[in-house]
């Protein structure tokens, strides 16, 4: 699709989507956008110029449909997938990307930490993905120096974030908030720092004495990432693990950080997304919101989550779709979705499908609470069709097809039953839906009520 735009382009030391925009130019990829989402193209480089929508489209990945992700736009989903050294290999992550991307994952991270040779890994999953790809260029980083976190230097990190670049990574997360003298404020958390990129540089940090790198050669990022329009996810280090954690002192200092990185970014026409919590309960998910939109000038902002509770194992898939519905009504651009494996293991085929389904649940509910235009269409369609025992038609509008089907044909299997006027809730003499109320019989009943001075009195 992208191939002749990206052609056009070659040679310009600057081809983010931002620096279009702010030129006044509507790419082809803004025009796709805008398409995409049924809003005016002008619009879609208004957001962009201006910071609070991102078109993640890097240059070297030509297969990609371009998406927005950004608060005038619909509530987007991340997919994680990856290799990991005791599970899983490169074949298992592709077929993993599929899936994600038949269930409606509007982003893929690869977060490979083993499991084969990252870099094959990596440009296997690209090459297969129709839709924006990010990594964590600090675990490569880390296995490039056998783990070895005090051996790191800064060229190593921009090595890697370079090669993801040139590969056609679309997004990075970039852990350049996390500074030096905000690790003693975790001394009074449950679980200090979750973030596995967090807490590698706050290794290197403690081991060196010296500030991060990756904030200290933030300028050096930018200029890679000018030369093929890859956007910052910058990641929050220092995001609670628990609720017991969230919204204290140490992640809201990071999160000013991340606002003025976002801010230096765009003085170099770069595309940012900000990344939030992992963990905050119901009550305070609203504030959350809100203050990361005051400290990063309305930068897309891009939750784990949030998980509203801690004690459900197995199921983080439910506590943190909760959470991630509230976070998508109060303005979250985008949600990353978390599985049933959440705290436990790497996921599978079936954990990617049940949180991607979850997630893409939440992200539409987000959207109709929103009031946006059109969300509530396929709600209807499909409440149409269940009224009038169109079956088919029902399972073919489900999130989930044929979970759908699945769970219905498990007690009336046969093809009669696809146009039957009942299920095996309520039977053939007790569904409700067989009452049908024609409108000459409402007629009439109104005009009977009109005669009645005491319509409460009606036995």
């Amino acid at each position: 699709m992208r191939a002749e735009w990206i052609a056009k382009r070659s040679g310009q030391a600057n081809v983010s989507q931002m620096h279009y925009a702010r030129q006044g130019v509507e790419t082809e990829e803004m025009q796709h956008v805008a398409k995409r989402e049924n809003l005016p193209v002008d619009l879609i480089r208004a957001e962009v110029a201006r910071g609070r929508m991102i078109i993640p489209a890097n240059t070297n990945h030509p297969n990609l449909e371009p998406m927005a992700i950004g608060i005038a736009s619909k509530c987007k989903v991340n997919a994680n997938i990856g290799a990991s050294p005791n599970s899983s290999n490169m074949q298992e992550e592709v077929d993993k990307l599929i899936l994600a991307v038949k269930y409606g994952a509007d982003t893929v991270m690869d977060l490979s930490t083993g499991g084969g040779n990252l870099d094959e890994i990596r440009i296997e999953i690209i090459k297969n993905s129709p839709v924006p790809i990010g990594t964590v260029p600090i675990y490569q980083a880390l296995e490039s120096v056998h783990g070895n976190v005090e051996n790191l230097t800064p060229n190593d990190f921009l090595h890697i974030i370079e090669k993801h670049a040139q590969q056609g990574v679309d997004y990075q997360t970039i852990h350049a908030g996390i500074l030096i003298e905000h690790l003693p404020l975790v001394r009074n958390r449950i679980t200090g720092i979750v973030s596995r990129g967090g807490g590698i540089l706050a290794r290197w940090m403690l081991h060196h004495h010296k500030q991060n790198p990756l904030y200290t050669h933030f300028d050096d990022i930018i200029e890679i990432f000018k030369k093929c329009d890859v956007s910052f996810s910058l990641g929050d280090s220092l995001r609670p693990g628990c609720t017991h954690d969230a919204s204290d002192e140490a992640q809201l200092a990071e999160l000013k950080t991340l606002g003025n990185l976002t801010r230096r970014a765009w003085e170099h026409d770069i595309q940012v997304m900000v990344e939030g919590p992992g963990h905050v309960p119901m009550d305070q998910i609203e504030f959350n919101v809100k203050k990361q939109m005051e400290e990063c000038s309305e930068a897309p902002f891009y939750v784990l989550g949030p998980l509203v509770t801690d004690i459900a194992p197995g199921y983080d898939h439910i506590t943190s779709a909760i959470g991630a519905a509230m976070a998508g009504w109060y303005g979250t651009a985008m949600l990353c979705y978390v599985t049933p494996k959440e705290h436990l293991g790497l996921p599978n085929a079936e954990d990617v499908r049940n949180g991607l389904i979850a997630y893409k649940i939440a992200a539409h509910a987000a959207d109709i609470a929103r009031k946006r235009p059109g969300a509530r269409d396929r709600d209807d369609e499909l409440s149409t069709a269940r009224y009038n025992f169109d079956w088919n038609r029902q399972f073919e509008l489900s999130l989930d097809p044929e979970r759908a089907k699945e769970y219905h044909d498990e007690t009336l299997p046969a093809d009669i039953y696809k146009t039957a006027e009942f299920c095996s809730m309520c039977g053939p003499k007790f569904c409700p839906m067989q009452t049908k109320v024609d409108a000459e019989a409402l007629t009439e009943l109104e005009k009977f009520l009109a005669k009645e001075k005491e319509p409460s009195s009606i036995g």
